[in-house]
This record gives C-alpha cells, structure tokens and sequence, in this order.
C-alpha cells in the first residue's frame, strides 16, 4: 500500500475542501489525468493502480493527526474535524482505463468529497510506475544535503512542495528530514501534512487553481477572481492569505486584485510565465494601490531548481519577501525522468443545474492551458486578452 496514512496528502487539499463544503456542498465535478509527457505505462498498471485505490477506503483521521492538525490547522473549525473524522474514500468515484501503454483516469463525484483525490493518486501514478519499470532512486542522501546547504546559504525560505510527483514516499521523507536537519530556519515547511506532523513543521499551502476553475464556470470568466477572493476571505477571515495568481493570467488577476484584497492577502504566489516579469508587476501594483512591497510575499512555485531560484533572489533584492516552493527538484532528482503530469478539474455541475459545464486553466504559458479547445478560446475572448 502506498499512501498508509489519510493525511499523506497536501494541505491545500484540505483546505480546499473545508471551503467547498462551506461554499458549495452540493457541487459535483469532473477531474482527468492529464499525461503531459506522453508516458507509456506497462502493462498491468491500471490493475495495479486500482488496488491501490481500492486500500485507500481504509484510511481514516487518526487522533494523533486530529491534535495536530487542531494546532497547526487553527483556521479550521470543530464541524469540519467531524466531517474529516467521519470521511472514507470511495473508489467507485474513480475510474481507471489503459489501452496498451495509455493511461485514463476519471474522478467524478461531490466536490467537497473528490477533492481530496488528487494529490494522493498523483503521488500513487508516480511511485508505482517507477516500481513497475524497476527504476531506483540514487543518491538520494547526498543531493539533498547538498542542495540544503546551498538554499541556506543564498538564504531562501524554503518550503517542499513534493508530494505529487514524488519518486516515492521513502524518498520524500528522507528529503523532508534532511531539509529540517541541516536548512535550520530557512526550512519553513512543508505542503505534506503527515510529514509535517513527523518533522514537527508547519503545514504549508492555500488554495489551488480549481477553486477558480469552478467560480469562472459557475460565475463567468470576468468575475471568477474577484468571487474566489471573496469566497475564500469569508470562509478564512484573512488566514491562508497568499493568492494564486494565474488561472486565467495574471495580468486579468491584477485587473481584479484591487486595494481592498490586495491589502487583506499576504501575498502571491507565482506558478507559471517568467518570474521576474511576474515580479516587477506585483511590485508595481502594490506601489500604485499605496502599500510598501516589502510587507508583502511572493511564493514562487513553478518549477524550480537551485540555479532559478538563486536567480530569483537576486532579481527581487529585498523588495517584496520571497519564499519557495520547490517540488519534484527535491523528492524526484534521483537519476531517473520523473512524470511530467497534472490531475485538472475538467468539468463541474453547480446546485441546481441540469448539466455539467466545462472547466479550464489558462496560466501565464500559453502551452499549459488545459480543459476543452472551444472553452478556452471562449474564455479568451471573454476576457479579452
């Protein structure tokens, strides 16, 4: 079994849901593999890959991560713990098919419930398949005190980011004990919360482009930054204030991030385009809306490695304070070619509704916009870009 605890998932994850359930109980969505590399997976995968969704109907909230979670999680109430307590996966929200080396994956389901999918399943694919093509990780131990050593010594606030795409769960332990033992306080966190239980670090992360998504299907392109900002400023009360930026850009997200959010957030995060464009206009936003940048975050999130995120961190110079998110450099940098993949939501039937409408991304990289062609340019048009 690969995923052995429920809480080997990603924080934004959680709260992601809590949000739902508060917002839109009775939400259903469409959620697909998306196989950005073109993998061919062995035969017998898909097998394999149902099994292990099979175990995860087992999984509960222990207590012990209850506690954790009541302290570190304080922005949660006492109703969602009962919902969480009373949680299981069911694997009949999931779908799996392959043909020959093609791999389909379809969650469909309640919102609030499948949202919880993503991560784990992500994490599954990734460390299944390298077990299936008998690939080993090496070096391990070596590359990640190395590249520890060298983040503190450029001094960047590190957070990990890896679960997704991980090489395994024994790789990202090890990486995540080894950042807390020689990174010292530049190590701030981690998105894994069993992890960050085990380590005794801060759970890290906010909200995912799917929660966009969904207010720009349900809402309207033109107003699905300014909603999701709002929706998640009432639920939250300001906690878990760093917002994503790029779902349909972030030049639309700028045009929408007025004084009022652009006060109560934080800060933002970067996940995609060029970083050092991305922060020049936050700087100048903040500038023009009156408020000093260097009280302001920016986590960069988009495929980092030691050489961008030094680059980064000269560029930025103190201005704003910057902080990293780094992914599959860490728990994925072991000698083999990891799974260039995502898991998106594709569709979503608000309450009420006969019928489901389409969901997409649209990102700052024109090659990463996801969900249907005819969508995409529609929302294009609609926001005139």
């Amino acid at each position: 079994m690969i995923i052995k605890d429920f809480t080997d998932n990603d924080l934004y994850k959680f709260t992601t849901m809590n949000a739902i359930q508060k917002k839109f109980p009775d939400a259903e969505v469409v959620y697909r593999f998306v196989n950005r590399g073109e993998t061919e997976f062995p035969a017998g995968f898909a097998d394999a890959l149902l099994n292990e969704i099979e175990a995860m109907q087992n999984l509960f909230l222990t207590p012990e991560s209850e506690k954790f979670m009541r302290d570190k999680c304080y922005y949660f109430d006492s109703v969602f713990f009962d919902l969480l307590k009373g949680f299981r996966f069911n694997p009949a929200e999931v779908s799996v098919i392959q043909e020959g080396g093609k791999l389909d994956v379809e969650i469909r389901g309640l919102w609030y419930r499948t949202v919880l999918w993503e991560v784990p399943l992500m994490a599954i694919i990734s460390e299944l398949y390298f077990r299936m093509t008998r690939q080993t990780a090496h070096e391990v131990e070596k590359r990640a005190i190395a590249k520890a050593y060298q983040l503190a010594e450029i001094g960047a606030e590190l957070s990990e980011f890896g679960t997704r795409r991980r090489f395994s769960y024994e790789v990202q332990d090890k990486v995540v004990g080894i950042l807390k033992e020689y990174m010292g306080t530049y190590m701030k966190g981690t998105s894994n919360v069993y992890l960050a239980m085990k380590y005794a670090l801060t759970p890290m992360g906010t909200h995912p482009h799917e929660w966009f998504m969904y207010h720009g299907a349900h809402y309207g392109y033109r107003s699905a930054n300014t909603l999701g900002l709002s929706n998640w400023v009432d639920v939250y009360d300001g906690n878990l204030g760093i917002a994503l930026t790029d779902t349909y850009t972030s030049d639309n997200f700028f045009s929408s991030f007025d004084t009022k959010y652009a006060k109560l957030f934080d800060g933002l995060r970067w996940d995609s385009g060029d970083p050092f464009v991305f922060t020049q206009k936050a700087i100048e936003h903040y500038r023009k809306k009156r408020i000093d940048p260097r009280t302001k975050t920016i986590v960069y999130s988009d495929a980092l490695d030691l050489d961008n995120i030094r680059k980064i961190k000269e560029f930025v110079d103190g201005r704003l304070h910057d902080v990293y998110g780094v992914g599959t450099y860490l728990t994925n940098d072991v000698g083999v070619r990891p799974l260039n993949m995502v898991i998106k939501l594709f569709e979503c039937k608000p309450k009420g509704y006969k019928f489901f409408l389409p969901t997409v991304k649209l990102s700052d990289v024109e090659g990463k916009h996801t969900g249907d062609p005819e969508e995409i340019a529609l929302c294009i048009r609609t926001l005139r870009l």
